[in-house]
This record gives C-alpha cells, structure tokens and sequence, in this order.
C-alpha cells in the first residue's frame, strides 16, 4: 500500500502549532523536529554562561535569551532555540509576540556528543543566514573546551579555541567575557556524584 504525501508545513503553520504545544520543535524545509532534553551539565552550563552574561549587561541596552527564545533564520524559513542568544540595541521579532526573535548578535549552543558535527556543520551554515550574527560560540559539556566563531567585515569567519579554566571568551559585539572556570562552575560536581543516580 503506497505512503500518504508527507504535508508540507509553511512556516506560519508551524507557528501555530508551535505556540500552542507542551513541548518544543525546531522547524526546517516544511518539516517539524522534536527537540530532546538536556543532561544535568548542559543545563548547568546554560545556567552559568546566562547568569555571567546578564550580570554583565545589567546596566546596558542588552537582552541575554535562554533557551525557550526563538529564533527565525528567515532566508531559510528556520526556526530553532539556540541554548542562548543576545541583542543589544533594537531587538526585532516576528510579530507582536515577541516570542520569534529575528536578530540575534551572539549565538550560544552547548554541544551534545550526538549532535555537535550537525551543530559545527550545517546548523553554523543555516546561522551565517543571519546577517545580525557576530559571534557564534560552541560549548562542550567536558571542561574545558569552548570554539568562537566570529564574523569579519569581509564576511569570513575567524576561528579560536579555548581549553584551559584561566582562559577568557571575549564576546566583543555585545562587550561580555566568559572565564572558562565560570562556564563550568559545579559540572564535575555533576558528573563524578554518581550517588544521586538511581
């Protein structure tokens, strides 16, 4: 017996249904993908890296999103939930919402062993569609490791690693810093306490 056709979903489908589910799906070429849960260290990592960033911009015209902020690449009709974005200055969304953000200047996504070649490779491809984004940062889950990827006026990327706990990010779009050992504050604590496992 032959397949149905697989329904094409616009965008704006999407959306709706989007704003009206209990779980989160990032959106792609017409089709809907159900996001996953996240391990103890990633979320503690998302925690540390947002709390650091909004300190740091308390005073200042800046925005720091967790995860639950969406962002709209429209050249591709892609919408995904980065762990973390930041705007300074004007923020544009979708519509009166304010729940799809269009202009993210910083990226941020921690990596899952499963998913960091798609996040290095094509899901970077899809985020250079965004002609806001400055800085786009790859964190590993295993301290200490962080990749910044930032744009130059030449529309090329240059690339730098950190991997030691004294080293320092430097977000220059948006004026921030993250100290590796910050970043990873209390993740060994979650990956060697094997007595809270059941």
């Amino acid at each position: 017996m032959a397949s149905l056709p697989k329904h094409f979903l616009t965008f704006e489908e999407y959306l709706e249904i989007e704003r009206q589910a209990e779980v989160k799906s990032e959106y792609f070429a017409g089709d809907m993908f159900l996001m996953a849960g996240a391990t103890e260290a990633h979320n503690i990592i998302c925690r540390n890296v947002i709390r650091t960033l909004a300190n740091q911009t308390l005073e200042r015209d800046c925005q720091v999103y967790p995860s639950d902020m969406r962002v709209r690449v429209s050249k591709l009709s892609k919408g995904s939930y980065p762990d973390v974005s930041i705007v300074c200055g004007e923020r544009k969304f979708l519509d009166d919402k304010r729940d799809t953000l269009l202009n993210p200047m910083v990226i941020i996504e921690v990596l899952f062993d499963s998913t960091e070649a798609y996040d290095r490779g094509k899901k970077f491809e899809h985020y250079q569609q965004l002609e806001s984004l400055v800085e786009y940062i790859l964190i590993s889950q295993t301290p200490y490791r962080i990749k910044q990827f930032t744009r130059q006026d030449d529309r090329t990327w240059t690339y730098r690693e950190f991997r030691h706990a004294d080293e320092i990010v430097k977000l220059e779009s948006v004026g921030c810093t993250l100290l590796l050992e910050d970043v990873y504050l209390k993740v060994g604590d979650s990956q060697f306490d094997s007595s809270k496992t059941v």
